[in-house]
């Protein structure tokens, strides 16, 4: 049995995506972050003291940032990579995105 890969935006396999052969991981990640975010829900909804509610949303914050730099990380060595080896205009296209994202992820 083929499977057969979805395209995105812009015409890129989905299966070609760096964090691909992490997805899984990534997904157990993410859902353990939805959790810290009820669980943080709850402490508000319980009235729990201000600073052990902050200290769950550092704790959020750092399981979130630890995501981002996994995925760009996978990113650079993916999509980018391939796109300097293909060279043309995509090469700049990836280095540039690959950029922004890290400026955003310094910004927050």
């Amino acid at each position: 049995m083929t499977e057969q890969a979805s395209s995105n935006q812009s015409g890129i396999d989905e299966a070609d995506y760096g964090y691909s052969s992490a997805k899984e991981d990534y997904l157990k990640r993410l859902r353990r972050i939805e959790g810290q975010a009820r669980g943080l829900q709850r402490m508000v909804e319980d009235d729990k003291y201000c600073i052990d509610i902050l200290t769950q949303v550092s704790a959020m914050t750092k399981a979130l940032q630890a995501v981002a730099l996994g995925l760009l990380e996978d990113h650079i060595n993916s999509c980018v990579v391939n796109a300097a080896v293909a060279g043309g205009p995509e090469k700049d296209e990836k280095i540039k995105e690959a950029t922004d994202a890290i400026a955003r992820l310094v910004r927050s």
